[in-house]
């Protein structure tokens, strides 16, 4: 009796724990919703030609899927008459049927914007990863006073460039970097995409990161515009092309050269669906989670922690409880911890709202949070393992030991 008294009052204060964490981190998340810059897109900013000329880069390994609908996207996004914009496609030595899907896309089309380069084996001596040696080969070609780096993944929208270059002319930026409307489609992106939204959202300070002289930086990689003549000060992908995450140390380049960062959302400007199945999820965001935390072993694992506290025990304090109940009977105290854990469980739909106003994911499947904070915390945990083992560390079937 007195044993499973002891259980019951563990579990409450466990539930209310995870109540304070989840009160706490929802305050966070509005907070950041609210202060988050937006860049948006306005017919003040989209009807205008910009008077500089922009090459648009797209660097593609094994993306029979994306590239097609990506380069698509990108051209019909500032007009058929923009001769002011070039789009130059790489192909990283793919090995299935992307550097054909966009040659054959290039001959329909027969646009004079569109250029695709079968890029090169990258260098035996030197050691390049992830797509910077496909971004260095397709700049020696590219012209234009700014380059924007996309990821084929991203769908942009009709007068994102444009609006894009207007802001950055307007406000003197020398690196855009801004998130795109996050897409899920299969189950696995649902559990876990929201959750990683949300947890970046709160941990960024968009008003630090924006700040010349905060030391604080971040970047998505997926949408990088750049004033070339800043991107050539820094050196460019070359500078960090053993870096498995390129887009941040980019962005602390910038930072350290005295030059203008700028991170915000850009749901305006287009969508990103970044890995389409549990497994390429999987992989994605265990590559470079543990990198992006600057290897801060601490942090990391608080952040296991707090997600898979604030998701994942309120399920299992109240199956644990019922379970209990059930078994050895039901007390008051069994009642009140039930209810706490269910009050607890239905505060995962605001937190899904709030996360929605700043990813633009809805709310769907909110009810499966639990099983997507496990999911995380299992993500988390997996990326430093892979990062300081080597093990099973890979993109696209590509190592990253050594990197």
């Amino acid at each position: 009796m007195m044993a499973s008294l002891w259980i019951s009052l563990l579990l409450g204060l466990a539930l209310l724990l995870a109540l304070g964490m989840i009160l706490l981190y929802l305050g966070k998340l509005r907070s950041a919703a609210t202060s988050a810059p937006r860049l948006l897109v306005t017919p003040s900013n989209t009807s205008l030609c910009p008077p500089a000329k922009i090459s648009v880069i797209i660097p593609a390994y094994n993306e029979a899927d994306n590239i097609a609908a990506c380069i698509t996207a990108v051209l019909a996004s500032s007009g058929k008459s923009a001769d002011w914009l070039k789009v130059w496609v790489v192909d990283d030595q793919s090995t299935d049927d992307t550097l054909a899907i966009a040659q054959n896309l290039q001959a329909t089309l027969a646009d004079p914007r569109l250029e695709v380069i079968a890029g090169k084996p990258r260098p035996a001596d030197e050691t390049w990863v992830g797509k910077n040696w496909a971004c260095v080969q397709a700049v020696e070609q590219a012209s234009g006073d700014f380059l924007l780096f996309l990821d084929a993944d991203v769908r942009l929208k009709p007068g994102a460039i444009p609006a894009a270059l207007e802001f950055v002319q307007r406000s003197q930026i020398d690196l855009l970097t801004c998130w795109p409307t996050l897409v899920c489609g299969c189950l696995a992106e649902w559990l876990a995409q929201p959750l990683i939204a949300g947890i970046l959202a709160v941990g960024l300070d968009f008003a630090q990161i924006n700040d010349p002289h905060s030391e604080t930086v971040f970047a998505v990689g997926p949408f990088m515009l750049f004033r070339r003549t800043a991107y050539e000060q820094i050196g460019g992908h070359q500078a960090v092309a053993s870096q498995v995450v390129e887009d941040v140390e980019l962005a602390r380049l910038i930072k350290q050269k005295g030059l203008v960062l700028h991170c915000g959302l850009g749901h305006e400007l287009g969508t990103l669906r970044m890995y389409p199945s549990g497994a390429a999820l999987w992989e994605g965001w265990t590559k470079n989670w543990y990198l992006g935390s600057q290897r801060n072993l601490g942090l990391t694992l608080q952040t296991a922690l707090l997600m898979f506290w604030m998701c994942t025990i309120p399920w299992l304090a109240a199956i644990a409880l019922l379970l209990k109940g059930s078994l050895t009977g039901f007390t008051p105290f069994d009642g009140l911890a039930i209810a706490l854990a269910f009050a607890t469980i239905l505060l995962h739909y605001p937190i899904r709202r709030a996360i929605a106003q700043l990813s633009a994911i809805p709310p769907r499947y909110w009810w499966l949070t639990g099983l997507g904070g496990a999911f995380v915390t299992a993500i988390i945990l997996g990326s430093i393992i892979k990062t300081e083992t080597g093990w099973g560390w890979t993109w696209r079937g590509r190592s990253l030991k050594g990197a």
